[in-house]
């Protein structure tokens, strides 16, 4: 099913077609089967908030959240600021966007801890979006390994959305990190990632020269 929709959708984003308002409804239903089966689809979402541009009266803040929601689930890519930047300031300022701008923030920020009671207090935001929360811990686990060479485990069980313990050692096994008996999660030797460049800079006789005849 979700093949043969997005096979339907990039024929209509082909040529000026792509600018059609009429193939909105078409474009808005594939963004709730992107939800409901946790498929993306980037090019064909930007061409919605950019039909919203061109066909204001059209717009629908809830399809604009779940575009936005989608978009937060393939960090640490710019989806989210292309996303962002087509959607009309004013637009920014309304429920449930400003919901979603939100939650941003605090991924943005590595503010991981805030992201988690946010959506638990309000977890009707991500009602019918499939597979949400276990693509953020992806982003979680990318910042983890990108900061720490080790972590307190029940640190990063906050991080992860204060998941079980059973359920942390899922990601801990998953990303290849070592649980040790002093209750830390060793993650990586930082000074083995990295890496040093030898820069040389070839400037010949004639370039020099050039140089100081100009400043006579």
């Amino acid at each position: 099913m979700a093949e043969a929709m997005r096979a339907t959708v990039a024929s209509l984003l082909k040529g000026i077609d792509r600018y059609n308002p009429e193939n909105l409804q078409t474009l808005e239903r594939y963004v709730d089967m992107q939800a409901n089966e946790n498929t993306y689809d980037l090019e064909a979402n930007l061409a919605i908030l950019k039909l919203y541009q061109f066909n204001p009266h059209m717009y629908q803040a809830g399809v604009t959240a779940i575009i936005l929601l989608k978009a937060l689930t393939n960090l640490p890519h710019s989806d989210f600021i292309l996303c962002k930047c087509l959607i009309e300031t004013g637009r920014l300022l309304e429920e449930p966007v400003a919901k979603v701008l939100k939650l941003a923030t605090f991924l943005e920020t590595a503010n991981f801890q805030e992201f988690w009671a946010t959506l638990e207090y309000d977890p009707s935001l991500l009602i019918g979006i499939v597979g949400f929360e276990d693509s953020i811990r992806k982003f979680v686990c990318h910042v983890v390994a990108s900061t720490y060479q080790t972590i307190r485990k029940d640190k990063l069980r906050q991080l992860l959305g204060n998941i079980s313990d059973a359920h942390s050692s899922v990601w801990i096994s998953k990303y290849g990190w070592t649980e040790q008996l002093d209750g830390y999660v060793f993650i990586t030797n930082q000074d083995e990632n990295i890496k040093t460049k030898n820069i040389t800079e070839k400037i010949s006789f004639d370039s020099v020269a050039a140089i100081m005849a100009s400043g006579r």
